[in-house]
Protein backbone atom coordinates (compact mmCIF):
# COMPACT_ATOMS: atom_id res chain seq x y z
CA UNK A 1 0.00 0.00 0.00
CA UNK A 2 1.15 3.44 -1.23
CA UNK A 3 0.83 6.71 0.18
CA UNK A 4 -1.28 7.80 -2.40
CA UNK A 5 -3.72 4.56 -1.82
CA UNK A 6 -3.40 5.69 2.09
CA UNK A 7 -4.42 9.30 0.93
CA UNK A 8 -7.07 7.88 -0.78
CA UNK A 9 -8.56 6.25 1.52
CA UNK A 10 -8.66 9.03 3.91
CA UNK A 11 -10.53 11.41 1.53
CA UNK A 12 -13.57 8.98 1.13
CA UNK A 13 -13.40 8.73 4.80
CA UNK A 14 -13.63 12.44 5.07
CA UNK A 15 -16.19 12.40 2.01
CA UNK A 16 -18.30 9.52 4.13
CA UNK A 17 -18.21 12.29 7.66
CA UNK A 18 -19.29 15.50 5.45
CA UNK A 19 -22.25 13.23 4.65
CA UNK A 20 -22.98 12.03 8.22
CA UNK A 21 -22.32 15.46 9.38
CA UNK A 22 -24.52 16.96 6.59
CA UNK A 23 -27.70 14.58 7.68
CA UNK A 24 -27.41 14.88 11.43
CA UNK A 25 -27.15 18.57 10.31
CA UNK A 26 -30.97 18.51 8.69
CA UNK A 27 -32.37 16.32 11.48
CA UNK A 28 -31.07 19.00 13.97
CA UNK A 29 -32.92 21.81 11.70
CA UNK A 30 -36.18 19.15 11.63
CA UNK A 31 -36.52 19.17 15.25
CA UNK A 32 -35.92 22.92 15.46
CA UNK A 33 -38.35 23.63 12.70
CA UNK A 34 -35.80 25.42 10.51
CA UNK A 35 -35.29 25.53 6.85
CA UNK A 36 -32.75 23.94 5.17
CA UNK A 37 -30.64 26.36 3.27
CA UNK A 38 -27.42 24.35 2.49
CA UNK A 39 -24.82 22.45 5.01
CA UNK A 40 -22.76 24.59 7.13
CA UNK A 41 -19.67 26.13 5.78
CA UNK A 42 -17.06 23.71 7.95
CA UNK A 43 -19.14 20.71 6.09
CA UNK A 44 -18.53 22.67 2.88
CA UNK A 45 -14.56 22.64 3.69
CA UNK A 46 -14.75 18.71 4.61
CA UNK A 47 -16.23 18.26 1.49
CA UNK A 48 -13.43 20.77 -0.54
CA UNK A 49 -10.32 18.62 1.19
CA UNK A 50 -12.36 14.97 0.70
CA UNK A 51 -12.71 15.67 -3.28
CA UNK A 52 -9.11 17.14 -3.53
CA UNK A 53 -7.72 14.10 -1.46
CA UNK A 54 -9.82 11.77 -3.85
CA UNK A 55 -8.46 13.47 -6.85
CA UNK A 56 -5.17 13.33 -5.85
CA UNK A 57 -4.98 9.86 -5.01
CA UNK A 58 -6.90 8.84 -8.26
CA UNK A 59 -4.18 10.77 -10.65
CA UNK A 60 -1.01 9.46 -8.14
CA UNK A 61 -2.66 5.64 -8.02
CA UNK A 62 -2.43 5.04 -11.61
CA UNK A 63 -2.90 1.10 -13.04
CA UNK A 64 0.13 -0.63 -14.97
CA UNK A 65 0.25 0.96 -17.97
CA UNK A 66 0.75 -1.49 -20.96
CA UNK A 67 3.00 -1.40 -24.23
CA UNK A 68 1.08 -0.56 -27.60
CA UNK A 69 3.70 -1.45 -29.61
CA UNK A 70 2.50 -4.09 -31.31
CA UNK A 71 5.82 -6.38 -31.40
CA UNK A 72 6.27 -5.87 -27.97
CA UNK A 73 6.91 -9.14 -24.81
CA UNK A 74 4.43 -6.82 -22.76
CA UNK A 75 1.87 -6.89 -24.90
CA UNK A 76 0.89 -10.57 -25.71
CA UNK A 77 -2.47 -11.62 -26.21
CA UNK A 78 -4.52 -14.71 -24.57
CA UNK A 79 -6.59 -16.42 -26.29
CA UNK A 80 -9.02 -19.18 -25.35
CA UNK A 81 -8.97 -22.38 -26.20
CA UNK A 82 -10.20 -23.12 -29.62
CA UNK A 83 -13.20 -25.69 -28.20
CA UNK A 84 -16.64 -24.83 -28.44
CA UNK A 85 -17.33 -24.85 -24.96
CA UNK A 86 -16.96 -20.51 -25.09
CA UNK A 87 -19.16 -20.06 -28.29
CA UNK A 88 -23.14 -19.50 -27.24
CA UNK A 89 -25.70 -19.89 -30.33
CA UNK A 90 -28.91 -19.16 -28.41
CA UNK A 91 -29.00 -15.69 -27.94
CA UNK A 92 -31.77 -12.94 -28.63
CA UNK A 93 -30.37 -12.20 -32.28
CA UNK A 94 -32.52 -15.14 -33.24
CA UNK A 95 -35.16 -12.82 -32.65
CA UNK A 96 -34.58 -10.88 -35.84
CA UNK A 97 -35.67 -11.38 -39.08
CA UNK A 98 -33.10 -12.31 -41.55
CA UNK A 99 -34.27 -10.48 -44.21
CA UNK A 100 -33.09 -7.54 -43.52
CA UNK A 101 -34.11 -4.85 -46.77
CA UNK A 102 -32.68 -1.60 -44.87
CA UNK A 103 -31.69 1.43 -47.30
CA UNK A 104 -29.51 4.10 -46.24
CA UNK A 105 -30.66 7.47 -48.04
Amino acid sequence: MGAGFVIGVVGVLILSHAAYSTIQYRSLLKITDEEFSGPPINVVMELIAGLVLCMWAAVTVPGKFLSILPHSDENRVVSLPANLDFMIFNHRGKAFPLDMDVKLK
